[in-house]
């Protein structure tokens, strides 16, 4: 530790073991392009683009300064009853690169200030459609095993990470699809994996189950990110999409990883072409600077929201900060940078080179599994007996001393960096990672 090196006692820090890192902290104090700064003067290449939502790179001078422009004209302004011009700006904006394209129609913006807090809106949104529509008995939410949504209490019901939820309650009437991962059949896939689209069919046991006329929605990450990079199987997202609509039931996409060029398109959405009834987004919408959200709703469902009473609130929903004026500021400049360097679509350049550089990586000892999509990876290794996640734990110390961030998630790296890499960024990535690899015996 350096000698100016803050206290650690106070901070209690998220999802971390707190004990061990405060025991040996990892600290970072500057962040510029690929690279951040150690406060040790060492500079670490981002292999997971922050949280997955530094996808323009770190330290972008426009953002900064359309911040600062916002903070010294109008620093807060409250959405209930009221407005501002940004926020409106920015929804436009968005409006314009919504999943799907303009025949989606998912175009009706609502601000969020996380990822969370977008999947809650949304959850809240197929609720309150469905009893518009004179449905409202269809109250039960179905999410999937190993998906993640969030920390909110509607995000770990409909979630499928264990620890999320072991110890706390959940909200009642949600039901969860089997997971996509097959490792004895689909490892190793160059691309899609072959086996799995039957899984889809788990919405219509649970029709079979508990009554199409009971479920409001389903909700599912395209790529589960969080978990390790699981990848659906050909076939799985339009099946889904297909059981889903013929049963009245409404489809969530939940984008807040695969959102914003990560896959080589502007989202998941459009490079699966299976449209769904709401999108959830975050983190890349303003490339991490500012914490912000954003649920794309179809207008068949916003519009159904707009009935009755012209002077009645159409839904009891909000935030303090929804539509905060420095977020939608930051955000409008992340858009000029996506559109101007093409950053929504430049990791669709990157992948081949991507793919064959991670699946170089095939045949170290450990290396069970090998995953890519657009611009993500995921590495999965062989668990030591009784020791679930200490080698990868060890390959994320390795590669954090010799230069490089990972993210480890389980027995799972999982790299995602920003969208600036390039393919000497790459190369040094595979390698710091691959020789962290053959270390961790």
């Amino acid at each position: 530790m350096t000698q100016n090196h803050p206290s650690l006692d106070a901070y209690w820090m998220p999802f971390t073991a707190n004990r061990q890192f405060k025991a040996a902290p990892r600290m970072l104090v500057g962040a510029e392009g690929m690279h951040y700064t150690t406060d040790d003067g060492r500079k670490i290449l981002d292999g997971a683009a922050g949280l997955w939502c530094v996808n323009a790179g770190h330290g972008r001078k426009r953002i900064a300064e359309a911040v600062e422009r916002q903070l010294h004209t109008l620093d807060y302004a409250p959405s209930f009853q009221m407005g501002h011009p940004a926020a409106f700006d920015f929804a436009e904006r968005l409006a314009a690169i919504a999943p799907g394209g303009p025949e989606a129609r998912l175009d009706r913006i609502f601000y969020t200030g996380s990822g969370s807090e977008s999947v809650d809106t949304a959850l809240k949104i197929a609720l309150a459609y469905q009893r518009a529509i004179g449905q409202g008995a269809r109250t039960r939410i179905i999410g999937r095993e190993r998906g993640y949504h969030g920390v909110g209490f509607g995000g770990i019901s409909v979630g499928g990470i264990v620890n999320n939820r072991r110890a706390f309650p959940q909200l009642p009437g949600t039901d969860h699809l089997r997971h996509t991962h097959d490792l004895a059949r689909n490892a190793f896939s160059r691309d899609l994996p072959e086996h799995g689209a039957e899984l889809a069919d788990d919405l219509e046991r649970l029709v079979a189950l508990h009554g199409a006329e009971t479920i409001a929605a389903v909700i599912v990450e395209p790529m589960a990110g969080s978990t390790g990079v699981l990848l659906p199987p050909k076939g799985y997202l339009e099946r889904l999409r297909a059981i889903s609509k013929k049963h009245g039931i409404l489809l969530i996409f939940d984008e807040v990883i695969t959102g914003f060029g990560r896959l080589g398109k502007p989202f998941a959405t459009d490079y699966f072409g299976v449209v769904p009834d709401l999108v959830t987004t975050a983190k890349g919408i303003t490339n991490g600077s500012v914490p912000m959200g954003a649920v794309f709703c179809s207008r068949a469902i916003h519009d159904a929201m707009m009935q009755g009473d012209p002077a009645a609130i159409e839904l009891f929903h909000g935030y303090t900060y929804s539509g905060h004026p420095i977020a939608c500021a930051a955000g409008i400049a992340t858009l000029d940078i996506y559109k101007e360097e093409g950053l929504l679509t430049r990791a669709a350049e990157l992948t081949e080179y991507w793919k064959d550089a991670l699946h170089s990586l095939k045949g170290l000892s450990h290396v069970i599994d090998i995953r890519t999509l657009g611009l993500v990876a995921g590495v999965e290794l062989d668990p030591r007996a009784g020791a679930p996640g200490a080698r990868t734990y060890e390959v994320f110390l390795d590669c954090f001393k010799n230069g490089a961030y990972v993210r480890y998630t389980g027995d799972i790296i999982a790299l995602s960096p920003p969208l600036i890499a390039t393919k000497s960024h790459i190369d040094e990535l595979v390698t710091i990672l691959g020789t962290a690899i053959r270390r961790a015996e």
